[in-house]
């Protein structure tokens, strides 16, 4: 795991999306557009900023792009201003000109949940799996709505929102009651296949998650531990998100001397 500690959420934002625009370039000179995992929340808003920045400047070029969503509420409406199928459309598809057609959601008011499940994980193998997963972690270190005690294996399946995850979404809706109580959640087996992760996390509320999951043990009541077992996952983080790493300094020093042409 590679650890990025940078000044604050603006460095954040600008890091990683220069990683995301490296692989959406990279991907472009193959002939073969880059699939892109995406995450809600707010920890990747100022990711997407700079990405919609740099393709209306004509900066970036994301033409052919596919984009996979890793969750979405049961039962809520896709119409829904707070359904992931909303936020994703106003935070990522339309800021960054992305085809429509290309971008994924999972479906959360599907007669047949289970079902859905299935087919969400065939398209994500028929697209070729996703060749970078942005994540950003939740206070009680879930990734997605992987819940702590998820199974590593796990796939896209359908979870119970922990209550701190209830309480931490209530901003979003007019009443905490309204906060749906299921999701459907990619599983952090189908997670770890992405051949890239990227982890954003800003802000001293996000500290503790962060710690245990870079230096506490692999184990499932973190469940964004599971990046431990990947080969290719970078943390980029604030100053403020870092502030409960033991070992901070070593991570900077190693960041300071990567070898030339590493990232």
């Amino acid at each position: 795991m590679q650890i990025a500690i940078v000044a604050d959420a603006a460095a954040v934002a600008e890091y990683a999306a220069e990683r995301i625009a490296g692989v959406i370039r990279a991907r472009a000179e193959s002939a073969a557009p880059a699939v892109l995992g995406v995450a809600t929340g707010s920890s990747p808003l100022g990711t997407y900023a700079v990405l919609a920045a740099r393709v209306r400047a004509g900066q970036l070029d994301v033409t052919g792009v596919s984009a996979f969503a890793l969750d979405e509420y049961v039962g809520l409406d896709p119409a829904h201003p707070e359904s992931y199928r909303s936020v994703i459309r106003r935070t990522v598809t339309e800021p960054l000109g992305l085809d429509p057609e290309r971008v994924h959601v999972p479906d959360g008011a599907a007669a047949d949940l289970e079902a859905a499940c299935a087919r969400y994980e065939r398209l994500i193998r028929e697209a070729g799996g996703v060749d970078l997963q942005l994540l950003g972690v939740g206070a009680n270190g879930h990734i997605g709505f992987n819940e702590p005690t998820s199974s590593f294996a796990s796939r896209t399946r359908v979870k119970t929102l922990a209550p701190q995850t209830r309480a931490d979404n209530a901003r979003f809706f007019d009443a905490p009651d309204s906060v749906p109580v299921h999701c459907v959640t990619q599983g952090l087996g189908t997670i770890l296949e992405a051949r890239q992760l990227l982890l954003v996390a800003q802000g001293e509320g996000k500290a503790e998650a962060v710690a245990q999951m870079i230096e506490g043990p692999l184990a499932s009541v973190c469940p964004a531990s599971a990046l431990q077992l990947h080969p290719d996952a970078v943390v980029v983080i604030d100053q403020a998100a870092a502030s409960q790493l033991r070992f901070s300094d070593y991570y900077e020093y190693v960041q300071d001397q990567l070898p030339e042409g590493s990232a």
